[in-house]
């Protein structure tokens, strides 16, 4: 029935199937401080490196605490891999104490089952800063494939109300997915 289905439990379960599209995410680990807006680009181009030759990366946003991604592992490639890959080499590349972990060992996938699915995954992934900063008008750390999205100025979402319930402005990155 599930032929190629594995399922495996470390402390989260995961399963994988071969061929599939996988939201991801991670978080820092709970000793480590916010990312900085210079360590959130380094983590994005880290994302965005090998999409194309070991998987096809179709969003992803790198938040100040976690980092979200819409990922298919190509052919050869394992998802637990390329996550430890993207952890790992930006472990390295912030530097940063090295005594504590940057990153919490373990991380949350699932498998996009379907094309409404991955659409609302997606979208997802693209207005996460805007639900956590309403009042931000740019987000460069976020990333969609332009095949799976379409700006239609004239039907962005509606406005949203702050915290503290003001209204706020609609940021010029808030897309809709076709």
């Amino acid at each position: 029935m599930n032929e190629g289905l594995v399922k495996y439990r470390r402390k989260m379960p995961h399963w994988r199937l071969s061929g599939s599209v996988y939201f991801v995410t991670w978080r820092l680990a709970p000793s480590q401080a916010e990312l900085s807006p210079e360590e959130r680009g380094v983590t994005m181009a880290a994302l965005r490196y090998f999409d194309g030759s070991r998987y096809l990366l179709y969003a992803g946003a790198v938040m100040n605490d976690h980092v979200h991604a819409l990922v298919k592992p190509l052919e050869d490639y394992r998802l637990q891999k390329l996550v430890h890959s993207w952890k790992s080499f930006t472990s390295h590349e912030l530097r940063r104490d090295s005594s504590k972990k940057l990153w919490q060992e373990e991380y949350f996938d699932r498998i996009v089952r379907d094309e409404k699915e991955f659409l609302n995954k997606a979208q997802y992934i693209l207005n996460n800063p805007l639900n956590r900063w309403p009042e931000m008008e740019e987000y460069p750390w976020v990333y969609v494939k332009q095949e799976i999205i379409s700006y239609r100025r004239e039907s962005r979402p509606p406005r949203r109300r702050t915290r503290k319930g003001r209204r706020a402005g609609r940021p010029p990155y808030a897309y809709l997915l076709a």
